[in-house]
Formats: structure tokens, C-alpha cells, sequence
């Protein structure tokens, strides 16, 4: 039976809104993107033009009655506000990531969306990839045994303090949504809840590095000392895993380069090293090796599942770098449109959004009163995608 494609727009047209704007409109017949705003109307104007697209307002994205999703795509520090304005439009809404930088925030929205009836979803959804897909698959097949111990580590270097722009008054380093912890844990939670299931006990430690100073001689504070918020810049958690996994969550900013991003679970047959959770998989070596009980040496496995990375080197649309664009973000979005029209759950849930939301923001509770924190939200493992299907065949594997 065909379905008629569910519209959607954008609000937020900035550089991240470049990947899933080219993934909406080249990749998933359900998908009809509609258009894109932005505050700044050169902005959407540009994205516009490169993908023959209307170019909005958000009124007139909010007050479309054939738009059914829109996508915000913002500033992490506007997505709590931006996501409410969408829900009390009556549109089903996804953020890219996080749902929020509070969890009070995050879980009003996620109980507006039910008092409405309404779908809601958010960022990172690079589990649905080829690499975190097979490493599912492998899991479940039973390759490692039981798993029993979970590792999810990113170091970085950022020095996002430096710029001047980025750190005026208006969106100053150190604010919730501007460290590592909002920014990366996404992509970690959704990855071992895909692979484990959901978090029930979370304790831990966290504490913004205070050592910095603005070393950019166009900062308006160069010299001072880098102002200190709310937002930690390193943070250890100890997770307690539903199913009775123990892993631990390490988020980073002060290491010295480059990026460590690693991810392995242990079980009673086996370990699995799989790749870089903010990738698809297949580029840059970004596999899963897998050793066994009985079996001498690491093995890369070939990927089960379709949605790897694209070639990094093939030019962009709009002629000039953008981050992510050989990716397929946005597949959770094309999930949610199949899932409207399927009337079955969508993957990207609200509750899994709002998991990362709550997992962060115990963490950094736990360092106040050293106490072992018991999670309220409880999101379900995402169903699989079907395996073995590739191609223009890939996109049934959403249409179930």
C-alpha cells in the first residue's frame, strides 16, 4: 500500500541543518521537505536555493496545516523553548540533540507532547547505522555471550572558549549546553541503551576545569580568567544497567587531541570494540573488531545493515564544508514520518531523548550530595532495523 509522504520543515538553518536537510530530501520517499527558517533569513534563503526548497518564516512553518513534523534544528540553549513553541503549534516535533539543557525542561516537553497527543524525538540518531545496527545484531545473536561490563569514553579538546563570537554574553562558555556533557553524552546513552537497554542506577563526578583563560586577543575578557557557570567540562559516571550491565560514561574536553572516542562491551564469550558513536561507521576505520573465547586475534566484521558513512570527499551542494554531510542524519526523522503513518511507535522516543537528559543531570547531582541515583525515565530498547537490506531496498527496513 503507498502512503502519502508526511511534510516537514525546518527551523534553525545553520550548519548542522545542512546533512539533514540533503538526507530528507535525497534518501526517503515518505519524507516531503517543505522548507526552512532561521532568524537570520540569509541563512535559510541559502539553504533554500541549494536544496530547491521554500524558503519560511516560523510562523508560516507553525501555522501550515499540511506540515506534520518540524525539525528543530537551533542552538542547543534554544531547543527547550524552540521544541515548545513547535508541541503547542500541534506539530509533532524532533530536536536535534539534546532534548534540553535541564531535565526539567526536557520533561515538560516530553509531558506536553502526551497531553497533546503529539510525537516527539530527538538527536543522535547514528545508532540506526550500519555499525551500531550490526553491533546489535552480533549482541543479540549471542556472538559475545551475556554482556557484562560497558565502557563509553570521549576525550576531546575543545577550545570553544576562544572565540569571540561564540562566547559573548549571549552564549558564554561554561553555560549548560555549551560543554561536552550536552553536547556528546547523546550519542554514548543512545548508543549502549540501543546495544543494553536502559540505565536504572547512575552515580558519578563532575567539575568545570577552571585553569583556562580567554587567550583569543578579540575576546572582550582576553587574559581573564574563562568564566564558570553551570555547565561541567569533565565527568565520570558509574551506570547500572536495567538488564545488570555495569558501564561507565567518561566525557572530556580538556584532553590534549586528538579525540578518543571509544565504546566496548565485554560479555562472558567475547568483547566487542565498535566505532565512533558520532559516525555511521565504514569511514576514518570506524568498524567493530570483535574477540572470542577460543579465537586467537581482533576481527573486523562486515556490516550487516545498510546507512554507513558516505565518502568524506565527495563534494557538498552547496559547494563549500559542512559538518557531517557525508552522514545520514536525519534517518530517525524519516523513522518518525513511517511510524505516523504505520501508527506504531517511533524510535527516536521521547523517553530515550529525555534518558540522556536525566543521565547527565544525575551525574552532576550525585557530586552535590554523593548520593546513588535512581532514574525515572526507562526508555525501551529501539526495535532493530531489519537486516540485509541495502540500497534503494534500505528504506523498508523503517516501514515496520
Amino acid at each position: 500500500m503507498d502512503f502519502k509522504p508526511v511534510k516537514i520543515a525546518l527551523i534553525g538553518s545553520g550548519a548542522i541543518s545542512y546533512t539533514y536537510i540533503n538526507t530528507l530530501t535525497s534518501e526517503f520517499k515518505i519524507v516531503d521537505f517543505v522548507g526552512c527558517s532561521d532568524l537570520i533569513p540569509e541563512r535559510s534563503k541559502a539553504r533554500a536555493e541549494t536544496f530547491g526548497i521554500r524558503q519560511m518564516t516560523n510562523d508560516e512553518i507553525l501555522n501550515d496545516p499540511e506540515i506534520e513534523i518540524v525539525l528543530n534544528t537551533t542552538e542547543l540553549r534554544n531547543h527547550t523553548k524552540v521544541t515548545k513553541m513547535i508541541l503547542e503549534a500541534g506539530k509533532n516535533a524532533y530536536s536535534e540533540k539534546a532534548l534540553g539543557d535541564d531535565y526539567a525542561g526536557a520533561l515538560a516537553n516530553v509531558e506536553l507532547a502526551k497531553s497533546k497527543g503529539l510525537r516527539l524525538g530527538s538527536a543522535p540518531d547514528i545508532y540506526f547505522g550500519a555499525s551500531y545496527q550490526t553491533a546489535r545484531k552480533l549482541i543479540d545473536d549471542g556472538w559475545i555471550g551475556d554482556p557484562v561490563v560497558a565502557r563509553a569514553w570521549c576525550i576531546r579538546h575543545y577550545a570553544s572558549y576562544e572565540s569571540p563570537n561564540a562566547q559573548g554574553s549571549d552564549s558564554p562558555w561554561g553555560a549548560k549546553g555549551s560543554t561536552i556533557t550536552y553536547d556528546m553524552a547523546g550519542y554514548y546513552v543512545n548508543a549502549l541503551v540501543t546495544l543494553l537497554g536502559p540505565v536504572a542506577k547512575v552515580a558519578g563526578y563532575s567539575r568545570f576545569y577552571d585553569k583556562h583563560t580567554y587567550s583569543n586577543p578579540l575576546h572582550p575578557d582576553y587574559g581573564q580568567p574563562v568564566k564558570q557557570l553551570t555547565g561541567a567540562t569533565t565527568m565520570m559516571g558509574c551506570l547500572e544497567f536495567e538488564s545488570g550491565v555495569y558501564g561507565d560514561l567518561v566525557l572530556c574536553s580538556e584532553g590534549y587531541g586528538p579525540e578518543i572516542p571509544r565504546v566496548e562491551i565485554i560479555g562472558t564469550k567475547g568483547m566487542l570494540t565498535l566505532s565512533d558513536p558520532n559516525n555511521f561507521g565504514g569511514c576514518w576505520d570506524n568498524f567493530i573488531y570483535l574477540n572470542r573465547v577460543g579465537n586467537e586475534g581482533s576481527y573486523k566484521m562486515p556490516f550487516t545493515h545498510a546507512y554507513a558513512d558516505k565518502d568524506p570527499t565527495l563534494p557538498t551542494k552547496s559547494g563549500k564544508p559542512e559538518p557531517c554531510h557525508n552522514g545520514h542524519r536525519g534517518i530517525a526523522v524519516a523513522d518518525m514520518a513511517w511510524a505516523i503513518r504505520r501508527n506504531r511507535p517511533h524510535r527516536s522516543s521521547a523517553e530515550l531523548a529525555l534518558h540522556t537528559v536525566e543521565i547527565v543531570s544525575a551525574i552532576e547531582e550525585c557530586l552535590g550530595n554523593g548520593a546513588i541515583y535512581t532514574t525515572l525515565s526507562r526508555p525501551a530498547r529501539p526495535a532493530p532495523l531489519k537486516d540485509g537490506l541495502f540500497g534503494a531496498a534500505a528504506e523498508s527496513s523503517l516501514d515496520t
